[in-house]
């Protein structure tokens, strides 16, 4: 598909989720909520691993942060939460674009466990700023009763994280970052300022989950250190990008969406088996589908048109 078609196919896509809350029942919207929140946190872990190929292990430290800097604004300085979200977005941006500078400069397993260390210090600091960030007990906010704004917050994160994804794929950027991935010292020498691009996709990766963090801080009305920088939200990331195909425009999104009701049929029928059956089906996945579920159905789509050649020849 072309990026005409592709753009029409998005815009048409969030019109019809649009109308989801006006039928769906709360179970429904806050189980479509998830689903959003994952695939926009998987589509920006998939700007600076998918395509620059620098794994983080703890790209939740944005999500924390922008859920503590929305929270906090709502609460003390009585922000619209409009103003709170964007805020969240712009201080992970701001945050991001020093600490790239420093962080980049590892590779590889230095690189994702530093990342790891990251969201672990900032965790410690929002447990003991206990004046400013109320420690342990979290923040406390008004209750949003209103879960239709919430949902069309998360889509429209969502919705332009992917948009920005497909426009990253089909530019120069775009190729500068799978050329870091594939041979950063060959990509220098062919003249790519490595340490801007891989700055600049820092910085786009870090912008959604500060935004969805402080959604997901504003929808359940309260927000703590457990809560905001939990391992797990970074390995969903991880997961739904890696089974949908790491390094593309759509993976992420057929990653989000196969992995959230994977995970809510299991949950809902073995919730005493839940975490084992998960974990099982994610490595079952990684050892059939090592590059996705995306670059499975392309090899599969080309053997069969070989094969259709082959066929019409003989």
């Amino acid at each position: 598909m072309s990026l005409k078609q592709q753009t029409i196919a998005i815009l048409v896509g969030v019109l019809a989720l649009a109308v989801l809350p006006l039928t769906a029942n709360t179970y429904w919207l806050r189980y479509s909520i998830l689903i959003l929140q994952y695939t926009g946190l998987a589509l920006s872990w998939n700007i600076i691993s998918g395509y620059a190929g620098y794994v983080s292990f703890g790209h939740v430290a944005f999500f924390g942060l922008g859920g503590y800097t929305g929270a906090l604004l709502m609460l003390k300085l009585q922000t619209p939460w409009p103003l709170a979200l964007l805020a969240g977005g712009v201080i992970c941006a701001a945050f991001a674009w020093p600490l790239g500078r420093i962080l980049l400069r590892l590779k590889g397993p230095y690189f994702a466990i530093s990342m790891m260390g990251l969201a672990q210090v900032l965790r410690v600091i929002a447990s003991a700023w206990q004046s400013f960030t109320g420690g342990g007990q979290g923040v406390s906010l008004p209750p949003e009763n209103n879960l239709h704004f919430v949902y069309w917050g998360m889509l429209l994160v969502a919705a332009g994280m992917l948009y920005l994804t497909l426009r990253i794929d089909r530019s120069r950027f775009g190729l500068q970052l799978i050329s870091i991935k594939e041979d950063e010292p060959a990509a220098e020498v062919m003249g790519v300022d490595t340490v801007s691009a891989k700055v600049r996709a820092f910085v786009i990766s870090a912008v959604a989950p500060g935004m969805i963090g402080a959604l997901y801080a504003w929808s359940l009305g309260y927000i703590d250190p457990a809560s905001a920088f939990r391992g797990h939200i970074t390995l969903n990331m991880i997961s739904m990008t890696i089974l949908g195909g790491a390094g593309t425009v759509w993976g992420p999104v057929l990653g989000g969406l196969t992995l959230s009701v994977i995970s809510e049929e299991l949950w809902a029928r073995f919730p005493e088996l839940y975490l084992s059956a998960f974990g099982g089906i994610v490595a079952l996945s990684a050892m059939f589908m090592p590059r996705g579920i995306i670059a499975f159905w392309r090899q599969r789509q080309a053997k069969i048109r070989q094969h259709k050649g082959v066929t019409a020849s003989a």
